[in-house]
């Protein structure tokens, strides 16, 4: 079973916050989904005519694609792979986008899941991340969406923004509950050095939220999610009825993915494809029969650090019988050793042979990755 991930770059505006490749020249957006259908159709045999379980629409903003747009696509998917007879179709979109009328058409389109960018609650905050919607508009989505018959919603929050109160922040997570939505994406603000954040945090225009104040933020989602129902199975992904995100579990659980458009990444357990960020080369070169992205063979050190990334990411972990089979017994004994830290300080859990993150490891995960990860093959 695989995935394919289509990127869509384009945005109204751009969410200071965001550093994915994105652009406001919607003006290009037939040429792009021209583009699109060739490139699925000229890698169609890079997944080596593995079954197609999940597609996932990505951006940018995937709703400003009209519903003929987003057929055409997924017809292109269907004439040239072997599509599973129940696929995972997620469309990623933001809450102005979700008219009446733009879910009812997708109702009757082959999206079965919605993963919508409510990001807060708050109207001041919205406008400080340069949101198009407010927070009436979100509620009001998720319901339209609902009632058309959707019932595999998908939401986004974003927590430790400046200025994001633990009243806010509980008042977020309880309007959550309120719409009972299926699944929740919860993220920590990052500030980018090339975003609009980063540059006014650069210039000291942009205070940052205490690491006190986000552990307690991070505690209180993690609380929330058990008062709630919702498994933990993903550092930031929350899923209630074991409604997980099958598209991005299959990259946790290292199965093979295509990437179609400008900047999207490809994986195949062997090598790592990606291509050009930029609309314009991207159109260009697909146009003109020309190259338009680079390519890697992983290394065994390679395939070691990508199985730690993204297997210590879920609630189900790093299987050390699992790397004893693809690694070897002294890989695995060096792991285990090296764990043993995390494992006196209750960052680590290990039980039946896997080894978990705790709800203190999660906080610290990239620095428990950077000690476990290989620098080089031995």
């Amino acid at each position: 079973m695989a995935g394919i991930y289509i990127h869509i770059p384009f945005c109204y505006q751009r969410c200071h916050y965001c550093d994915f490749y994105k652009t406001t020249q919607l003006s290009k957006k037939p040429d792009l989904i021209e583009a699109l259908t060739i490139e699925l159709t000229h890698r169609k045999r890079w997944l080596e005519k593995e079954t197609i379980k999940t597609i996932y629409f990505g951006g940018g903003t995937p709703s400003l694609l009209t519903n003929d747009e987003i057929k055409r696509i997924i017809d292109t998917i269907y004439s040239n792979y072997d599509v599973d007879n129940n696929p995972e179709i997620t469309l990623e979109s933001n809450p102005d986008d979700l008219s009446h009328k733009y879910i009812s058409e997708l109702a009757k389109s082959s999206i079965n899941r919605l993963s919508i960018g409510i990001q807060s609650f708050q109207d001041d905050l919205l406008k400080k991340m340069n949101r198009r919607h407010n927070s009436s508009q979100a509620i009001k989505c998720v319901q339209t969406a609902q009632n058309a018959g959707f019932t595999n919603i998908s939401t986004d929050l974003i927590y430790g923004i400046p200025e994001l109160t633990m009243e806010m922040w509980i008042k977020n997570l309880d309007q959550m509950a309120n719409l009972n939505i299926q699944h929740l994406s919860a993220y920590h603000l990052t500030i980018e050095p090339n975003t609009i954040f980063g540059k006014m945090f650069k210039q000291g225009n942009l205070n940052t939220i205490k690491e006190d104040d986000s552990l307690e933020q991070f505690k209180t989602l993690i609380e929330w999610a058990k008062s709630n129902n919702f498994d933990h199975y993903e550092i930031s992904n929350f899923a209630k009825d074991g409604l997980y995100s099958q598209h991005n579990t299959s990259y946790w659980q290292q199965k093979k993915y295509l990437g179609i458009g400008p900047s999207a990444h490809s994986y195949n357990i062997d090598s790592r494809l990606w291509n050009v960020a930029d609309l314009y080369k991207y159109i260009n070169a697909i146009q003109n029969n020309s190259s338009y992205s680079e390519s890697e063979i992983l290394s065994v050190t390679d395939k070691y650090n990508e199985y730690l990334m993204t297997w210590l990411r879920t609630k189900w972990g790093v299987n050390l019988n699992q790397v004893k089979n693809i690694f070897g017994d002294e890989q695995a004994q060096n792991l285990l050793e090296l764990l043993q830290p995390f494992v006196k300080d209750k960052s680590i859990n290990i039980k039946n042979s896997c080894a978990t993150l705790s709800e203190k490891g999660i906080f610290i995960s990239d620095l428990i990755l950077s000690d476990l990860m290989l620098i080089q093959d031995e």
